[in-house]
């Protein structure tokens, strides 16, 4: 995979060195602008990494013109993908400690897992994330995927200041039953916070970030019950894509002949 829109580039990493740039971009955003913890050896090395990371590959986005020297190898945009195939055959999903995950991991047909998704604050507004998006959208085409999913983030951990995003996702964007996951009990909380008579939709849409939005135009639902990450500071929602039920405005950006550098619904 690889999409060439002049100065800027989105490829998989294809070396150690480019999945440590990864890392450290997301350390910069992750912990340094957002306030997750880091452990000792990962702050010293200024790189967020887990265990996972070896499981996934890595999308770049790369700024071939970047002068930044805290952003390695030009690395200025990130999302972390892995097949339902390869969870299978090796550490499972990275969501399945929030989120039971089973349907997924055994679902008949090809899965994907997003994850880590960022762009540093220099490039966000532009065309940064529209990039991302049309490389996800040749991977999805490429593996012949079918769902996608993963949890996305409210920063902070205080429900109350998000009650009116998360009891309208529930009312609204709920996903059927048979792809309707659940939080696992350890640190979830429900979403219904409101009753629906209380649920002011401008408010709502106000609180509910850009990404999960975007998800939302694509014809995205949310998992049942919301998980509390305490060590990263959010609130996760699980959001859940299925390429068969999709709106038909937006399933011509999961083909391949996707052009680069074309605007994906990326909300504001």
């Amino acid at each position: 995979m690889y999409v060439d829109a002049g100065r800027f580039v989105v490829r998989l990493a294809d070396c150690d060195e480019d999945v440590a740039a990864a890392q450290r971009l997301r350390y910069r955003v992750f912990v340094e602008e957002m306030g997750a913890t880091a452990a000792p050896e990962d702050a010293a090395g200024r790189r967020e990494r887990d265990r996972f990371d070896p499981y996934f590959d890595h999308l770049l986005l790369i700024d071939r013109e970047c002068a930044d020297p805290d952003l390695e190898r030009g690395v200025v945009g990130v999302y972390r993908v892995m097949r339902g195939s390869v969870a299978r055959g090796g550490i499972g999903f990275y969501g399945a400690q929030e989120y039971d995950l089973d349907l997924f991991l055994h679902y008949p047909r090809e899965t994907l897992e997003l994850g880590r998704s960022c762009v540093d604050s220099a490039y966000r507004g532009g065309t940064g994330m529209h990039l991302l998006w049309t490389g996800l959208g040749h991977y999805v085409a490429e593996h012949d995927v079918s769902i996608l999913f993963g949890v996305a983030s409210f920063h902070g951990t205080d429900t109350g200041a998000i009650a009116q995003a998360l009891s309208y996702l529930h009312y609204n964007h709920l996903a059927p039953e048979d792809l309707r996951v659940r939080a696992v009990p350890t640190h979830s909380t429900p979403m219904n916070i409101l009753p629906p008579g209380e649920v002011d939709r401008i408010e709502a849409l106000r609180q509910i970030p850009a990404l999960i939005k975007a998800y939302l135009r694509l014809g995205g639902f949310v998992g049942e019950g919301a998980y509390i990450d305490w060590d990263f500071n959010t609130i996760d929602v699980c959001l859940i894509m299925d390429t068969a039920r999709m709106v038909q405005r937006y399933r011509t950006f999961y083909s391949q002949e996707k052009k680069p550098g074309s605007a994906a619904p990326v909300a504001d």
